[in-house]
């Protein structure tokens, strides 16, 4: 019987200093840090090794020993911190094996890959794999509180690590008091781990053997009673300008992807803005009993008008009501005060648009009925009869939205518009960005793979004697 393809061993490392787990989260930061540059070439070059498997049915040497890398440098660090605690020897900086390390990682290289499950093993198949490994990893907890004076509530959510973050804080608790790390705890959190890693490999294309539904405890994988299939090509070995090419280009294509997305984003924005000019916001509901809706001070001024105007273009205010158009102005917020003292009005002190509930927020002025209807006034800057348009101008403003005979109650949907002129020559210049990005993190991605050192020797493996 062969073991897994991957294999993960560890041992504990007794006596464990009992108060040092507490710090251990600042002493890795510097891991910590390098991890989340290497994860995002990882991210890259399984994204490069998905096509290679499509179109050769093979994982690039290279690659694959990069990724396993990567993955056994977290391994070992998690094994260090909060993942288990087995361990209070520094973790070394290294993608290659650490064999003296207590936490250790292999994963047999597949001289060939099935070129059809690359398309459905990673999100598809392992989908039931991803559930239990995310209540092994992570986890919350959540609760709704009622009674609030509006009628509503507040849910609230607490993450509680999953499984192995509670085990791992038990099994420090008994350090803390004790000295003793539990060693049947110890067996199941490594038992966990191991699952997680075995679907990490499976997911991320570096195996086709389906993780098995099995929780094998303990530190070291079952014997091999078969010696491991020897590969054609030798792990290869990756130096510090190998890895630092690798991880800059992949940055540079991770931010390629990154523009890319924004100047689709520019593009479809523009392209919404070919019929009527304006690029809109979506529609947010407003209200109130009173006679007038008016906004709190709009403050222009100095050297940004002209970039603001640049920026902005024309602004359009539009109201959407089912009975008669409003009365839409903008004015002087001086005027505009002393149009509505004494008028029971309600200013508009939070206003957000987009998707979920409605968190507009009012401040009431109460009074009476205005003096005369808002459209004799002439203070206006601009006005409109359901919407205006506006040249942003330097001062202090402020938006009125009133019934045109100034009766009282007010209910409107409220969009806000701009022409955005700078859109086109945004697109066009992200794309190019994109260009640019994308090219120099395959060149130097391929120039990092030119330097990889020489092969590996590959270390003999001789099967054991079974047992009569």
């Amino acid at each position: 019987m062969a073991t897994h393809p991957v294999r993960v061993e560890a041992r504990l490392e007794e006596p464990l200093n009992r108060g040092l787990w507490i710090v251990k989260w600042f002493l890795a930061i510097p891991h910590y840090i390098v991890l989340g540059f290497l994860w995002i070439a990882f991210g890259v070059l399984t994204v490069i090794a998905f096509f290679a498997i499509l179109f050769t049915g093979h994982y690039p040497r290279v690659l694959f020993d990069f990724n396993l890398g990567v993955l056994r440098w977290t391994w070992r660090v998690a094994y260090y911190t909060y993942g288990a605690l087995g361990t209070d020897r520094y973790p070394p900086f290294t993608l290659g094996p650490a064999p003296d390390y207590p936490a250790t990682l292999e994963i047999d290289y597949p001289e060939r890959l099935s070129r059809g499950l690359v398309l459905i093993k990673w999100w598809l198949l392992a989908i039931p794999h991803y559930l239990i490994v995310g209540l092994f990893t992570s986890g919350s907890v959540i609760s709704w509180r009622g009674g609030l004076p509006d009628g509503g509530g507040v849910l609230y959510t607490l993450d509680w690590g999953g499984l192995i973050g509670l085990l791992v804080l038990i099994a420090a608790l008994s350090l803390l008091f004790t000295g003793r790390y539990p060693h049947g705890l110890y067996d199941l959190v490594l038992g966990m781990n191991r699952w997680a890693l075995r679907v990490a490999a499976y997911a991320t294309l570096m195996t086709d053997a389906y993780p098995p539904f099995r929780l094998e405890q303990g530190g070291h994988e079952l014997p091999r009673l078969e010696p491991p299939p020897q590969p054609r090509h030798a792990p290869v070995r990756h130096g510090a300008g190998s890895i630092a090419a690798i991880v800059v280009g992949a940055l540079l294509a991770f931010g390629g992807i990154g523009t890319a997305a924004a100047g689709s984003l520019s593009a479809v924005l523009a392209q919404s803005r070919a019929g009527s000019g304006f690029v809109s916001t979506t529609s947010e509901r407003v209200s109130t009993p009173a006679y007038a809706l008016t906004t709190d001070q709009i403050a222009i001024s100095g050297q940004g008008v002209e970039y603001l105007r640049s920026f902005t273009g024309k602004v359009r205010i539009e109201t959407s009501t089912a009975g008669n158009p409003l009365f839409v102005g903008i004015g002087p917020r001086a005027d505009v005060d002393t149009y509505l003292k004494g008028v029971g009005h309600d200013r508009i002190t939070r206003l957000t648009f987009g998707p979920g509930p409605d968190d507009t927020a009012y401040t009431r002025h109460p009074g009476g009925q205005p003096a005369t209807p808002p459209a004799t006034q002439t203070f206006w800057t601009a006005t409109g009869s359901g919407s205006l348009e506006w040249d942003i101008e330097p001062g202090e403003w402020a938006i009125v939205i009133m019934n045109a005979d100034a009766s009282p109650t007010i209910s409107a949907d409220l969009r806000l518009s701009a022409t955005l002129p700078w859109l086109d020559g945004l697109t066009t210049w992200l794309f190019i960005a994109t260009g640019i990005l994308l090219i120099s993190g395959v060149v130097l991605i391929l120039f990092g793979i030119r330097l990889t050192g020489s092969p590996v020797p590959e270390t003999t493996h001789t099967a054991p004697t079974p047992r009569p």
